[in-house]
């Protein structure tokens, strides 16, 4: 291995201009083709005419992208394959958010996934709901917007700031052009980026380490390969329960219950095309992480004997990929840029598919319940909106450099306000007994639960029992004699532990980052039943119009459970009888979703 300071080529920079090129001119082509139809439902939902395919493409890079290539494989590095266990945790997601969350919302059709929250609480809990939208996306959009370029300054010499802008400009451009369609298009194009950059990498670094066979085996001494890890202790960093659960909680959160990803969901010609995309999103999920994982174990096998962390060629885990990039490539021009626009593939998708999202609640949550405005002016201000909050998300990348490791700082982020906005669905999807005031007490409960454990443990960081961090070797390093070390970055975080006092609810605040959405969630739900059940809410549960509630508890596994108790949670009102064709019948103006010509009390 070559530890030499290592630079891009003509060609590289030729292959990842040409993507951001052609991410632009879809944006282009799409304000061209498009220029007669200046409405805000064409802007913002593609017109509800998009098949599943370009759709399943968009969802799958349009969240976890960036954070994906260079986060999963410096896991794998440092912590081992514990992580694999998240592609289990898809497949839960996947079922509940199909069978779940997409026939409600699509059947309502909606611009703003907070819509529902007014209709089936009231306005104050739909605005609640919209803020904790805008801060979850803004925060974590700034670490997406940063980690890659700080990685990527590091190891290649791109000036950090100019990567930065340049990401958050083509976005802007693309986005404020062609509206959701150039998204989701441009999203598809990316997916392609991403999957030949990973594949690449597979391939390229198997033939350097003599097969994948040498790989695995390496990885085998080196302790990285587990998967059995079935410890119930939640402070412990990865368990199959944490990781599986984890996961699935937070990509439910994501993909069922966030505007980014639903509005593409809405975007689609039906609910079945809708329901399509969600489990094709599934494939190309298990085989982007799967391909991620790879690459953590071929970075892995190529360092084994000598750890660029320790012998400090590059200063942070996030780094290593794309330090192995311009190491096994640098006889190949081209192909560092390719994996460059890999990185930035991920990085511009998910940023895309933020500043959208957010447009169009502002749109819908805040302007158009107070003004009576022309579609093209709307169409305008979601335009002006979405260069706002590019400019937002340049601003809060400055904060992502105090969050740490890019995929952990990422699931956490996400999972502060994830989990109670989870939750706060969730009260009004199957409840329905569940009030306003339990809606409100029991998000702001599990907001707050959230906010306190994360918190605590940036000013307590969990012990090194917890964490599993593994061993590196330095044997071959130039200049290094001594066989094994922990990475810096391992040490130095727990070094206040034995010489100050330890609180003792610092036996929660080490609970796994893993465990934060699932953790949010059951507070907002607890809270939000007792809440409901406090304040009599069963006594409205008949008001609440029945196409607002799934009907889970009409499944006959409750057939078992007291007569009181199901009618308790049902609205007195079998709903599997209301199929979609009841849709074109919603007046969404009415606050709860009436027939035409019906009345009821609220």
């Amino acid at each position: 291995m070559d530890f030499s300071p290592k630079t891009f080529s003509v060609a590289d920079y030729v292959v990842f201009a040409l993507m951001l090129s052609v991410s632009t001119a879809i944006g282009i082509f799409y304000v061209i083709k498009d220029r007669k139809k200046q409405n805000i439902e064409e802007y913002l939902l593609g017109g509800r005419s998009m098949s599943a395919y370009p759709v399943a493409f968009s969802l799958s890079v349009g969240f976890m992208s960036a954070v994906l290539v260079l986060g999963t494989p410096s896991e794998v590095y440092r912590f081992g394959t514990m992580y694999s266990w998240t592609l289990l945790g898809y497949v839960l997601m996947t079922i509940v958010v199909a069978e779940i969350y997409i026939p409600t919302f699509y059947n309502m059709q909606l611009s703003s996934v907070y819509e529902y929250l007014e209709k089936r609480f009231n306005r104050l809990i739909r605005i609640e709901g919209t803020l904790l939208y805008l801060l979850q996306t803004v925060l974590y959009v700034g670490i997406v917007i940063y980690a890659p370029a700080l990685a990527l300054n590091a190891v290649t010499g791109f000036d950090l700031w100019g990567a930065i802008f340049s990401t958050a400009a083509v976005c802007i451009l693309y986005s404020t052009l062609g509206g959701l369609k150039a998204v989701i298009w441009t999203d598809a194009f990316q997916a392609i980026i991403m999957l030949i950059g990973f594949i690449s990498i597979i391939i390229r670094g198997s033939v350097v380490m003599g097969g994948f066979e040498n790989i695995w085996r390496a990885c085998e001494e080196g302790g990285r390969i587990e998967f059995l890890k079935f410890d119930t202790d939640p402070r412990i960093r990865h368990t199959v329960w944490s990781i599986t659960f984890g996961s699935g909680f937070l990509f439910m959160a994501l993909y069922g219950v966030n505007q980014g990803q639903v509005q593409r969901f809405l975007s689609c010609k039906s609910v079945h095309e809708a329901k399509k995309a969600i489990f094709l999103n599934l494939i190309g999920l298990e085989l982007l992480t799967g391909f991620a994982l790879l690459c953590g174990t071929i970075v892995y096998a190529y360092y084994q004997y000598c750890d660029p962390l320790s012998y400090a060629v590059v200063e942070r885990p996030d780094q290593l990929l794309p330090y192995l990039v311009l190491d096994i490539f640098q006889n190949y021009p081209g192909m560092p840029g390719l994996f460059i626009a890999c990185v930035y593939s991920g990085s511009l998708s998910t940023v895309s598919t933020a500043i959208t999202a957010m447009a169009s609640v502002t749109v819908e949550d805040f302007l158009k319940p107070v003004f009576n405005w022309s579609d093209k002016t709307y169409t305008w201000i979601s335009r002006g909106m979405i260069v706002f909050y590019g400019g937002i998300c340049i601003l809060f990348a400055y904060l992502a450099s105090t969050l740490g490791q890019v995929l952990q700082a990422a699931i956490s982020v996400l999972g502060l306000v994830g989990g109670p906005l989870l939750g706060l669905y969730t009260l009004g999807v199957l409840f329905p007994f569940v009030n306003s005031l339990g809606a409100f007490f029991g998000a702001n409960a599990g907001l707050a639960a959230a906010i306190w454990v994360f918190i605590g443990s940036r000013n307590y960081p969990p012990s090194p029992e917890f964490l599993d961090q593994l061993s590196y070797s330095t044997e071959s390093c130039p200049g290094f004699e001594n066989a094994t070390t922990l990475s810096p970055l391992a040490t130095t975080s727990t070094v206040t532990e034995t010489t100050s006092y330890t609180p003792p609810e610092a036996n929660l605040y080490a609970l796994s980052y893993q465990l934060y959405t699932v953790f949010g969630f059951c507070w907002t739900v607890v809270v939000g039943v007792l809440a409901s059940l406090l304040t009599c809410g069963w006594r409205d549960r008949k008001t609440v119009d029945p196409r607002l509630i799934y009907p889970f508890f009409d499944h006959w596994i409750f057939k078992c459970l007291p007569e009181s108790f199901r009618k308790c949670m049902t609205c007195g009102v079998n709903r599997r009888s209301l199929d979609e064709k009841n849709s074109a019948d919603f007046n969404l103006e009415d606050p709860v979703m009436l027939k035409k010509g019906e009345t009821t009390k609220l």
